[in-house]
């Protein structure tokens, strides 16, 4: 078994003037840097008193599902001669927040949209969701279901 790292700092940035003094005396701003990388700006929910211009960490999650999942399919699609010449997801996730303040995802929707360049590409195409979510190392890590409602176009 291969074992991968991933190496990063975040950085509080929210520090305005009296630190943590109160629940609204600070903004949740945060920089996310990993070298060689542009900055992620950070920040909570705006649900959370965060800033709504700024990735929050249930967005970046379901990005993360989303993109581990489409890049498994491409991976697939080129393995199996499955010609994929476009591809999109609206995705969304669902979180359900408790009375005490936690709370956890219910569930994750993929609804990828794949263009493929041949008709005869489409059962072949539709048939990778399903191997694409296998193998898809975050889909594996979570403990809520990740559905699809893929879509394949010519």
């Amino acid at each position: 078994m291969k074992e991968h790292h991933y190496a990063m700092t975040v950085t509080w940035t929210g520090n305005e003037g009296k630190g943590t003094a109160t629940y609204r005396d600070y903004s949740r701003a945060h920089d996310i840097y990993v070298p060689g990388k542009p900055v992620l700006a950070g920040s909570a929910d705006p649900a959370f008193r965060g800033d709504r211009t700024r990735w929050n960490p249930e967005e970046l999650l379901v990005a993360s599902l989303s993109e581990c999942h489409m890049l498994w399919v491409l991976a697939l699609a080129s393995m199996q001669n499955v010609v994929i010449t476009g591809y999109v997801d609206e995705a969304d996730g669902v979180m359900v927040e408790e009375a005490g303040g936690g709370g956890q995802f219910r569930e994750v929707t993929l609804r990828p949209v794949v263009t493929v360049a041949e008709p005869g590409m489409v059962a072949a195409a539709e048939e990778l969701h399903a191997v694409a979510h296998s193998k898809c190392y975050i889909a594996r890590s979570v403990n809520f279901p990740v559905k699809h409602e893929p879509r394949t176009l010519t």
